[in-house]
């Protein structure tokens, strides 16, 4: 998620979610438009199905950013109220603090919570293998940070988002967070590695997107990635780049909310 400035509020989108179920719909209704409603009911389906198949009593869970994930809080915060169950919340950005704080739930950090029972966030796209590529709301770092302490980390996706490699879905490129001095520099090495960079823009301000890190995205579009860890190498391996939005072998389980209303599974 950018910055509160720049994005739609979680308390707007926490609102429509409970409005729409009040309504017995499964997410809010898009403005006139029945293919967003279906989108944001698949990624309701997704959050609800892994929330209730991956929490329970006792963890420590850590919240990812994004959409989706808003869907997974409103649901977490339901089991906590009916079932009683006891969980302490680790964001991965502002707004993944924002719904955690504005959903009643137990917030922590990875100072006191080092190591995470599981870890639940959204994704740009995803694989057959699972790879994903993430950071189309600026959060990729705090994101991979929090996925890399847990135990488990799953993805939750509308229909939208699943391919069978990596480009083929979502066309706007690798999002990589990096330190503002050396954007240019970056941009010209990722350009001799094939790709074609671009600074990523602010929408509600002048100038470009600021990380929760204070730093810059690039997003860096490589076509069509067969090898994702090749290139998640070579990227990690350039100095001024803080992190990319590549997740390699990192999830074990992938749900998909689908146009008909089922959730579909992709898992290792």
């Amino acid at each position: 998620a950018l910055p509160a400035s720049v994005c739609e509020t979680s308390q707007t989108r926490i609102a429509s979610c409970r409005r729409a179920r009040r309504k017995g719909a499964r997410g809010p209704r898009a403005r006139g438009s029945s293919e967003m409603s279906s989108v944001e009911a698949a990624k309701e389906q997704a959050a609800r199905a892994a929330v209730d198949d991956y929490v329970s009593d006792g963890q420590v869970v850590g919240i990812g950013s994004g959409s989706t994930i808003t869907y997974a809080v409103v649901r977490l915060a339901e089991r906590v109220k009916e079932e009683g169950i006891k969980v302490v919340c680790v964001p991965t950005s502002f707004q993944a603090r924002q719904l955690i704080v504005e959903n009643g739930l137990v917030l922590g950090d990875l100072e006191r919570y080092p190591e995470l029972d599981v870890a639940i966030d959204g994704a740009d796209e995803v694989d057959e293998d699972l790879n994903c590529i993430k950071g189309g709301g600026g959060c990729q770092t705090q994101e991979k940070i929090v996925a890399s302490c847990a135990k488990i980390f799953v993805v939750i996706a509308d229909f939208r988002k699943k391919s069978s490699v990596l480009g083929e879905q979502w066309k706007k490129g690798v999002p990589i967070e990096v330190v503002p001095m050396a954007y240019r520099p970056v941009m010209l090495k990722l350009e001799a590695l094939g790709a074609e960079p671009t600074l990523r823009m602010a929408k509600s301000k002048a100038g470009p997107c600021v990380t929760d890190n204070g730093n810059f995205v690039i997003d860096a579009d490589f076509g069509n990635i067969e090898e994702p860890q090749l290139i998640e190498d070579k990227l990690n391996a350039t100095p001024g780049i803080v992190c990319t939005g590549l997740f390699v072998n990192m999830a074990v389980k992938a749900y998909f909310g689908e146009e008909d209303g089922s959730v579909s599974t992709r898992e290792k």
